[in-house]
């Protein structure tokens, strides 16, 4: 496959929010407590919290982080009322990108995203008909072979299977997400990324200098406490994101 994997773009990323552990912790939290909220505060019962939970795991969250952001879900012990929202438009490179956030000020929210877009010379507007609605789970490439993963993954209900040097990629539809990922758990153990997602159906190459650019107007949204999630349609080759380091 030419190009540089999302798996790899996400892992290059994930390096530099080493740095910012105690914002990414707060996210984390978030999105277990909502998850907590929105169904029932037990995991097993609970596909968006297991999940949200296996998240802040592979992120290395204390167990008490992650107890007490389950706690906060139980009738009076956080008033907070976080919404889930969704922003899309046209970033760096006229790229495509969807930001789905959880707040508990949409005003707020909408004016620091909205003002990310402009810094970088992009605009608000609907731009989710250039992806497809997904579930997607990775393991690490050791977990599995190949042919192993293509295997099991297929026969658990997924659509796709990709195998990068980086790790597997397992697409399924997004009702099927939580059957194919209990499929795929009961071979190989837990997976290192399960969640709902964004797939582009075209890309947008970048050179160095639009790379360079794209990454900083991601960090930028990144940093914001409110933005959980950002999909976008570009794509770094190999060689470009080995200069980037």
């Amino acid at each position: 496959m030419a190009g540089h994997s999302q798996f790899s773009n996400i892992m290059h990323r994930k390096g530099a929010q080493d740095k910012k552990r105690a914002k990414l912790f707060s996210k984390l939290a978030r999105e277990i407590t909502v998850a907590a909220k929105t169904g029932m505060p037990d995991a097993d019962k609970n596909p968006r919290l297991r999940a949200a939970i296996q998240a802040a795991r592979q992120q290395n969250m204390p167990k008490n982080n992650i107890d007490r952001a389950i706690k906060k879900a139980m009738p009076g012990e956080d008033d907070a009322n976080y919404e889930e929202v969704r922003y899309e438009g046209y970033g760096p490179a006229n790229t495509s990108v969807i930001v789905e956030a959880l707040t508990d000020n949409r005003n707020r929210t909408a004016s620091v995203v909205r003002s990310i877009f402009s810094k970088f010379g992009g605009n608000m507007s609907s731009v989710v008909f250039n992806f497809d609605r997904i579930g997607l789970i990775q393991y690490p490439t050791d977990a599995a072979s190949a042919d192993e993963m293509f295997e099991v993954a297929l026969d658990a209900g997924a659509d796709d299977v990709e195998t990068f040097e980086t790790g597997h990629e397992i697409t399924c539809a997004p009702d099927d997400l939580n059957i194919v990922r209990e499929g795929l758990e009961a071979k190989f153990g837990a997976s290192a990324v399960s969640k709902l997602d964004w797939k582009p159906l075209n890309t947008v190459e970048l050179d160095e200098d639009k790379a360079k650019t794209m990454m900083t107007f991601l960090d930028l949204l990144d940093d914001d406490d409110d933005v959980q999630r950002v999909a976008a349609n570009y794509e770094i080759s190999d060689e470009v994101m080995a200069k980037l380091g």
